[in-house]
């Protein structure tokens, strides 16, 4: 049938009067979304295709930090011994709000001798009561982590970063395994390198303090001082990721120390159930002790305190390490191997890409991040009372808060609104251009 000539082009203007436009904001081409990669890997970190396919670099919480090792890296933080009346204000005010609720034990605060001395506390006080519980003198707090799981060695070395670290690490790395480093703050900021290649490694780094003091001699402040710049530091080293776990120099802890790492940091503290004395042991007597403890029941597991400060250290390691395994011993990160095997607070692991943003005080989200702002305080006993001021939103070392890095894009409520707008539109013309192809349809019926 032919149609007559002027209804065809009254259909072709009609339906190119009503089909819709594109726009700027819906393309002419389509795209193809491609769905995330999973977050986490499905197999277990002693599986083969760990060695196939390892990541080289993990992944951070999206927040800009100085590059480690930079000046002004190292800048933002200690020197040396941290001053307690100039910590970041959000870190006082958390110690204040613990101690206003209870929760840090006032308990007398010991003394030493001569350096180097356990910390002895005053007459009537007993350490290994529950009221005081000393780690120094063997008490053990409910809680605490001392024993690995049966069957297992539970990796760790203290003490580092230091020139010996990459021997160690490289040897972990031809071995497949990786182990907990619980570094010192200070050493972090003069072995940067070290500290970098540890971390990307994927091994796991925990808290040895800032400058490696006898915790329980100190005042609350100072031991905020410790834990508070050491946490800090790794969490703008490590692309945001918050320490969980942190191990008292020389084993020094108590209730108090203990809880203000708990309270206001929330960290977990790990002592060790075996030392071979490595610091000052010849090679021989460290590698002799390491055999003994290898003999021992596998209940409990063994926590052997362990250092990467020297080569002879690390050589009595690398030496005893085919031991493990022969033994009978499952090897593994002391991170990994105690509780869920997560290993920082708010991350699996140290090549894992689930980290979310937060700050390092106990329960903090992205808006509660800390100041770096002077406080001034005032100590009496082991309770510290401080002037509280009110916390800002920057982090120490970093000019860019988690609290300003909002991970949508910048005006993506406009954006999103302007694509329902169009979309609404699209719709709109869509309809139209069905209802004039229907009434010209219809019309054409009629005139047949």
């Amino acid at each position: 049938m032919i149609f007559p000539s002027s209804f065809v082009v009254f259909l072709s203007v009609a339906c190119a009067a009503a089909a819709p436009k594109p726009s700027e904001a819906s393309h002419s081409h389509s795209h193809t979304v491609r769905r995330a990669l999973p977050n986490t890997w499905h197999q277990p970190d002693d599986h083969p295709v760990h060695a196939l396919f390892k990541r080289a670099t993990a992944t951070g919480d999206g927040v800009a930090y100085p590059a480690v090792g930079d000046a002004a890296w190292a800048a933002a933080y200690p020197q040396s011994t941290p001053d307690s009346k100039a910590l970041p204000a959000a870190w006082v005010n958390a110690l204040n709000a613990a101690v206003a609720a209870g929760t840090i034990p006032d308990i007398p605060i010991p003394t030493q001798t001569a350096p180097n001395t356990n910390p002895i506390y005053p007459t009537g006080s007993d350490p290994n009561s529950p009221n005081i519980c000393s780690g120094t003198y063997k008490c053990r707090i409910p809680g605490d982590i001392w024993d690995s799981p049966d069957g297992v060695f539970a990796s760790s070395f203290d003490d580092g970063p230091s020139p010996s670290t990459p021997k160690l690490v490289n040897f972990l790395d031809s071995n497949n395994v990786t182990s907990t480093h619980f570094n010192i703050g200070v050493n972090i900021l003069q072995q940067p390198n070290e500290f970098q290649m540890t971390f990307e490694a994927g091994h796991d780094i925990a808290v040895h303090t800032w400058t490696h003091p006898y915790m329980t001699t100190l005042s609350n402040l100072d031991v905020v001082a410790q834990l508070g710049w050491t946490m800090q530091l790794i969490h703008n080293s490590t692309g945001g990721r918050v320490p969980r776990y942190w191990r008292p120099p020389y084993g020094d802890s108590d209730v108090r120390t203990g809880a203000i790492a708990k309270e206001v940091f929330g960290l977990e503290t790990v002592f060790w159930n075996h030392d071979t004395n490595d610091w000052e042991a010849a090679q021989p007597d460290i590698e002799a002790a390491l055999t003994q403890f290898l003999a021992t029941p596998k209940t409990p597991g063994l926590i052997i305190l362990e250092h990467e400060i020297v080569d002879r250290t690390v050589d009595s390691f690398i030496a005893s390490f085919p031991k493990i395994a022969a033994a009978g011993w499952k090897f593994e990160s002391l991170a990994k191997a105690v509780n869920d095997g997560r290993t920082y607070q708010n991350a699996a692991g140290s090549l894992s890409n689930d980290v979310k943003v937060s700050g390092i005080l106990l329960g903090a989200a992205a808006g509660s991040s800390n100041s770096s702002s002077t406080t001034s305080s005032t100590q009496s006993g082991s309770s510290t009372s401080s002037t509280s001021s009110s916390s800002a939103t920057s982090t120490p070392g970093n000019n860019l808060s988690p609290n300003n890095n909002n991970t949508s894009e910048p005006g993506s409520g406009q954006k999103g609104a302007s694509i329902a707008n169009r979309d609404t539109l699209f719709l709109s013309k869509s309809y139209l251009s069905l209802v004039v192809v229907s009434v010209v349809t219809g019309i054409f019926a009629t005139l047949l």
